[in-house]
């Protein structure tokens, strides 16, 4: 939870983090589950004795020091913690052999943000900029108790919370005075993209359709789940007698958006819904009910489609203002990844990590 200038970590950390234990868990599977050909001698024959691990050289503290701030390891784990916990797993999975790779790479990291984070001590950060961010942040969770549980259970305040915002938005002001005008896409290079790479720009059939919503929990007993089936035949009963669609939406799905929107969920590609929502959905014709509810991780769907649309080209004009954006990141990511390489090379950094 905590708000960094630069990524958490990178594609190629997390992979790194990753194939070692899952190397190890299916060296393991396939040593237990590999039976003996059928007919074959017992072997007598002594396996060797497995070999002990290198041994790994201990990481000390400070693990480095930069222009005079000192990094400890602790830090290196608590960030690295994060990452895991993302991925469901934990420091005690890493194998130590692995621990010294990746404690650099994420100590580089490390490393920027102290950069960065010192030359942006003075940039202004209004309280109104803070609390708005902190208002997005907060809106993740259903309740305020939940918010504060998240927190402490990582060893958080709301205060220390909001602090860490304020620097965040520091560096995130400081870094985009350094890459400012290095961003501009010219409008020959969007046009070039969009000629080079005409199969990003093709749209797939969408439908539109609504839905009523009778929500199962997941811990729901099998008679819950006959209960609550029984009872999205019901509304689509009500439906096929000729009840308005909409006005049963309203009144009883279990969809909090139902009472707004009625149902209505507007046009999306097969990919943007839950594949038994979206399978259901696309057989339907224009107009046409769905003859039975569909079961989804939600719950059961009553489905009417209302409007379809074909697969067909975007054009240019309507595809500008994505492509921009999109050469816009490539750009952003490219002068980062060089103020990074710059700020290190002038920087005073002494690396402990064996």
């Amino acid at each position: 939870m905590k708000f960094r200038s630069f990524a958490a970590a990178s594609v190629a950390l997390t992979f790194l983090i990753a194939a070692p234990l899952h190397a190890a868990e299916k060296k393991k599977t396939s040593a237990k589950a590999a039976p003996a050909a059928k007919g074959a001698p017992a072997t007598t024959e002594q396996k060797p004795a497995p070999s002990k691990p290198a041994e790994v050289a201990e990481i000390k503290d400070p693990v480095a020091v930069v222009e005079g701030t000192e990094i400890k390891k602790a830090e290196l784990d608590n960030t690295l913690g994060e990452i895991l916990a993302q991925q469901g797993k934990s420091l005690s999975d890493v194998p130590p052999e692995q621990k010294p790779e990746i404690y650099r790479m994420l100590l580089d990291e490390v490393i920027v943000q102290k950069l960065v984070a010192k030359r942006a001590a003075e940039m202004k950060v209004s309280d109104e900029e803070v609390a708005a961010t902190f208002a997005k942040f907060k809106a993740q969770f259903p309740s305020e108790e939940e918010l504060k549980a998240q927190i402490e259970k990582e060893g958080q305040t709301i205060e220390s919370l909001q602090q860490g915002i304020r620097t965040s938005l520091q560096a995130q002001h400081w870094v985009d005075e350094q890459i400012k005008g290095k961003l501009e896409v010219p409008e020959k290079d969007a046009e070039a993209f969009f000629k080079e790479n005409p199969e990003r720009f093709k749209m797939p059939e969408r439908v539109r359709a609504s839905h009523i919503l009778i929500r199962v929990p997941e811990e729901a007993k099998p008679e819950e789940v006959v209960e609550k089936q029984k009872a999205a035949a019901a509304v689509l009963a009500r439906v096929k007698k000729g009840e308005e669609f909409e006005k049963v939406a309203a009144e009883i799905s279990d969809d909090p958006s139902a009472k707004e929107n009625k149902g209505d969920l507007n046009f999306f590609r097969k990919d943007q819904m839950v594949p038994e929502f979206a399978d259901a959905a696309f057989k339907l014709k224009k107009g046409e009910l769905g003859a039975e509810p569909v079961r989804s991780e939600f719950g059961y769907h009553v489905i009417k489609v209302t409007d379809r649309k074909p697969p067909e080209d975007i054009p240019l004009e309507q595809a500008k203002p994505q492509v921009v954006a999109f050469l816009e990141q490539q750009k952003r990511e490219a002068a980062m990844q060089d103020l990074a390489k710059e700020l290190r090379d002038k920087a005073d950094v002494k690396i402990n990590l064996p």
